[in-house]
C-alpha cells in the first residue's frame, strides 16, 4: 500500500523539526512555541515537559476543532504525535556536540523548514502555531509576524531561567525560523477560505 504524498510530507515535516529541536536542546537553547512556554514553566514547577506540552495544548486544540476544522486538528494531533515519538527517540540514539552559535542557526533553520512544510500539509504542532494558522485563515496576518510576535514574548520570558549567552543563542535561532516562514510559508487554498462561524 503506497503511502500518500500528503502523509510522507508531514513526517518529513515533523522529522526537521525534532532534530531542529533536538540540535536546540543539546546546548540548552530555548525552544520556540508552545514547547518553549513548556520549557520555561518546567522551571518554575515540579510538572515534566511532557505534561505542560500536554495541559498548553488542550485549549489550542479546542480552538483549531471549532475554527480550523476537524480535518486540520486530526492532521496536527498526528503531527504532535509524530514530533514527541521523534524526539524521545533523538534524545536517546542522537547525540549532537556543536558552537552555540551555529546550533542556533541550523536549530532555527530546520524549525522553520519543517513548519513550512506542515503548513503547506494543512497541519501544525499545536499550541502557538494553531493560532498563527487560525489569525492567517481568519485575518490574513502572515503565520510568520504571529510566530515572531510570540517568540519575542517568551523570549522575555526566558530571563528568568536561560543566562545572558543562551538567550542571545535563542534569539538566533528565533530569528532565522521566522526568517524562513516569512520567506518560504505561502498561505494555501485552504488558508484563505473563511473560518465557519460556530457561535452561531
Amino acid at each position: 500500500m503506497q503511502i500518500p504524498h500528503r502523509w510522507l510530507s508531514i513526517l518529513e515535516g515533523c522529522l526537521l523539526v525534532a532534530l531542529g529541536l533536538h540540535i536546540l536542546n543539546s546546548v540548552g537553547l530555548l525552544i520556540t512555541g508552545t514547547a518553549g512556554v513548556g520549557m520555561i514553566l518546567m522551571q518554575l514547577t515540579d510538572f515534566s515537559f511532557a505534561q505542560l506540552f500536554f495541559v498548553l495544548n488542550i485549549p489550542f486544540y479546542l480552538l483549531a476543532w471549532r475554527t480550523l476544522g476537524p480535518v486540520f486538528t486530526f492532521r496536527t494531533f498526528i503531527s504532535v504525535s509524530l514530533l514527541s515519538a521523534l524526539s524521545e527517540l533523538m534524545s536517546h540514539y542522537v547525540e549532537i556536540s556543536m558552537n552555540p552559535l551555529l546550533s542556533g542557526i541550523l536549530g532555527g533553520l530546520l524549525v522553520g523548514f519543517g513548519l513550512v512544510i506542515l503548513f503547506r500539509h494543512n497541519a501544525s504542532l499545536g499550541g502557538l502555531t494553531i493560532f498563527s494558522v487560525y489569525l492567517e485563515r481568519r485575518f490574513n496576518i502572515h503565520a510568520s509576524k504571529t510566530t515572531l510576535v510570540a517568540d519575542v514574548c517568551i523570549f522575555i520570558a526566558a530571563f528568568m531561567s536561560l543566562d545572558i549567552s543562551s538567550l542571545g543563542y535563542s534569539l538566533v535561532a528565533f530569528l532565522f525560523l521566522s526568517s524562513v516562514v516569512g520567506r518560504y510559508h505561502r498561505p494555501p487554498k485552504w488558508a484563505q477560505m473563511p473560518v465557519p462561524d460556530s457561535g452561531k
